[in-house]
């Protein structure tokens, strides 16, 4: 497996697993403390990977747009959202915290540092 190292953590291309997209979402989000799905050439999801950075996290980013079952993946995202727009989806703790507008509610409110420090994924 290769690792590349991004500006924003790491990108790791998922990995052969079960034919269930639903349960390749579930399995990837739970390997690591921030886990971001994500589209190579959207805007939001630049957004979120830059206010991770920011507050110190490396979050490990799926590129949807760059695996070959992506497309899959992002329905299977939509459905567990309940919308039409699958990405950026973020897990924290292997826990769905959801798309851009509930993690910027969270930020806002003052839930997210604690969400990430419980999850191992912040020291301080």
């Amino acid at each position: 497996m290769h690792y590349q190292v991004d500006s924003w953590g790491y990108y790791m291309p998922a990995r052969s697993m079960g034919s269930d997209p639903m349960e390749r979402v579930a399995k990837l989000a739970s390997e690591s403390a921030v886990v971001i799905f994500s589209l190579s050439s959207c805007c939001m999801c630049h957004a979120v990977k830059r206010l991770f950075c920011g507050l110190g996290v490396n979050p490990t980013v799926y590129e949807l747009d760059q695996d070959p079952r992506g497309k899959d993946m992002e329905t299977a995202l939509m459905r567990l959202l309940g919308n039409s727009q699958a990405v950026p989806v973020v897990f924290i703790g292997g826990k769905l915290i959801g798309a851009m507008d509930r993690v910027m509610a969270s930020h806002i409110n003052g839930t997210l540092v604690p969400l990430l420090k419980e999850a191992g994924a912040l020291w301080l």
